[in-house]
């Protein structure tokens, strides 16, 4: 199956049905800085509440700012204004994502927005000392000092880093240490982890059609009270393809959905082990078709299993 991204997918399915897939923007509906009732889960291990979507910066971040034209600087500063208007706080970057995380740090900090959001990164290198300038890097790049959230990228030297990062949560340089994978093959050593570590988050991918993580590993994650932050919310963009000139059922209306990624982040953050999904976007009506999700009604385990039926039909 070909994959198809958003913007080709709005081509494909025409002017009329386009409105599903691209629904009235976020600030006429809400109005300019209003944001939106945006939906919140608590973290497990400290209860504070952080709103379902979250914003991923894997590819869609990684500019040059320096040489990047005024228009592209513009559209990514854009971006981060709305979600944060919109009442998003979690966005999450890593090393592995090229410049994103001195992205984020740089537009963050221009637009007075550190204040209001949960920042996370990750380590992602093997040995103590490397691990260690990785992290002071990515403080740096992000221009903070005390980090909301560290993270094993892909579980990398995972018992090595976890030691540091549990050193320098008891110092405060972080709030929160966690691990993450992208791939369900992975979820055996996920699982011994989730076990054996005293964690506060864990990130995975998860979606709608990748629902392998609801067998043991979110269930895992709830009994071990961690809060979980899905990846990889869209299948990597082939649920866009799979739906491609599809018309959103009818009956998305009863949850308050009008749009098929309102449609696939609803069924995600829907699971009650699920804390938080972070869709990475650098266009700003795509962001506020994203935060969107978090607002109104979620389908019920029923509704869940009817969406799973349609998607798998088309």
């Amino acid at each position: 199956m070909t994959k198809i991204t958003r913007r080709k997918a709005a081509k494909l399915i025409g002017a009329s049905s386009g409105a599903l897939l691209f629904p009235m923007s976020a600030s006429r509906l809400f109005g300019a800085t209003e944001s939106l009732s945006m939906l919140t889960r608590a973290i497990p291990s400290s209860n504070e509440q952080l709103p379902v979507i979250g914003l991923g910066t894997w590819n869609t971040f990684d500019v040059d700012l320096r040489t990047a034209d005024q228009r592209q600087a513009a559209q990514l500063a854009e971006v981060l204004r709305r979600f944060s208007d919109l009442g998003g706080r979690l966005i999450d970057s890593s090393p592995m994502y090229g410049r994103a995380e001195e992205v984020i740090g740089e537009l963050t900090t221009k637009l007075g927005l550190q204040p209001k959001l949960f920042l996370a990164t990750k380590v992602w290198t093997r040995g103590k000392e490397a691990g260690a300038k990785s992290m002071e890097r990515s403080l740096a790049l992000m221009h903070i000092k005390r980090l909301d959230l560290m993270q094993v990228h892909n579980l990398v030297d995972v018992d090595t880093q976890l030691a540091i990062m549990r050193d320098w949560k008891g110092l405060g340089r972080f709030r929160y240490i966690g691990i993450t994978h992208y791939n369900a093959s992975a979820f055996s050593e996920v699982e011994k982890v989730l076990r054996s570590e005293k964690l506060d988050f864990l990130q995975i991918n998860y979606s709608i059609m990748e629902r392998k993580a609801e067998e043991r590993i979110l269930p895992l994650a709830q009994d071990q009270r961690v809060g979980v932050i899905i990846n990889r919310p869209f299948g990597g963009g082939d649920l866009f393809s799979r739906v491609r000139a599809k018309p959103l059922p009818d009956w998305a209306s009863e949850f308050d959905c009008s749009s098929w990624a309102q449609f696939f982040l609803k069924w995600i953050v829907a699971h009650p082990g699920v804390t938080c999904a972070i869709p990475a976007t650098n266009n700003p009506r795509h962001l506020e078709d994203n935060m969107q999700a978090g607002a109104g009604r979620l389908p019920d385990a029923r509704m869940r299993q009817r969406m799973i039926e349609f998607v798998s039909g088309v």
